[in-house]
């Protein structure tokens, strides 16, 4: 992935850590209270001397922040970030915590400390992770696939299939890596690919056709209810 600069202070590239993307982001007048639209990450936050975690969301998530409000971050593919953290995604749906809740405090406070030294505390952060990555059993491969199946299009039932596992182990194993019923996860891959490919300039009835929408209509519906805005103003900010 080469790196992305975006408008409204935003950008990202690949991190050294597989399964992982780094971002930075301040927020500017014309971006605040756009809403983070649900993608099936996890986040790790470096932002005003603290570090958080930022949980799956299932709908909008409109932040307060004021502006020039600074970020660092690790977004962590579908499925990955559970393992990591020590947590399961649905305990952090729709959650934004400190990572003090979650590790020990002396440990969080000893990382804040090395974070508020660092010259570049993006490359601190991604060593932080890096060095934790290595301590911990690597996310077992076969939610990559289930995640990389459904975002496919597979179905539910053909993703079980695939991957050995019954509906209901399937919908177990989906809460705890990805922090809801694969159902959802499904859902909302979905919604990310079809903002992708109307934002590239695709016709929004092609859209909702390449994307597995029954038609513009149920597209409208879905962003509407998962991004909390109309498509077309969702669009145009």
């Amino acid at each position: 992935m080469a790196e992305v600069t975006a408008a409204l202070g935003y950008r990202e590239w690949p991190s050294r850590l597989d399964g992982a993307v780094v971002w930075t982001r301040t927020v500017t007048g014309h971006d605040l209270g756009l809403p983070v639209l649900p993608d099936g990450c996890m986040d790790l936050l470096w932002s005003g001397g603290k570090l958080s975690v930022a949980g799956p969301d299932t709908g909008a998530y409109r932040p307060t922040v004021p502006v020039g409000t600074s970020f660092a971050g690790i977004r962590f593919f579908p499925g990955s970030a559970p393992a990591l953290l020590g947590v399961p995604a649905h305990e952090l749906r729709d959650r934004r915590v400190e990572l003090a809740d979650l590790w020990p405090s002396a440990t969080v406070r000893q990382l804040t400390e090395q974070l508020d030294a660092a010259d570049d505390r993006i490359a601190a952060l991604e060593a932080l992770v890096l060095r934790r990555a290595a301590e911990t059993e690597p996310p077992d491969p076969i939610l990559r696939r289930i995640a990389v199946a459904l975002d496919s299009g597979w179905s539910v039932a053909a993703t079980a299939e695939a991957a050995g596992l019954g509906a209901r182990r399937l919908h177990r194993r989906s809460l705890a890596a990805f922090g809801y019923g694969p159902k959802t996860l499904a859902r909302v891959l979905r919604l990310q690919r079809a903002l992708a490919a109307a934002r590239s300039g695709v016709p929004l009835a092609d859209t909702a056709a390449r994307t597995g929408y029954a038609d513009q209509a149920h597209l409208a519906r879905e962003v509407r209810e998962l991004a909390g805005m109309p498509l077309r103003e969702l669009l145009t900010r």
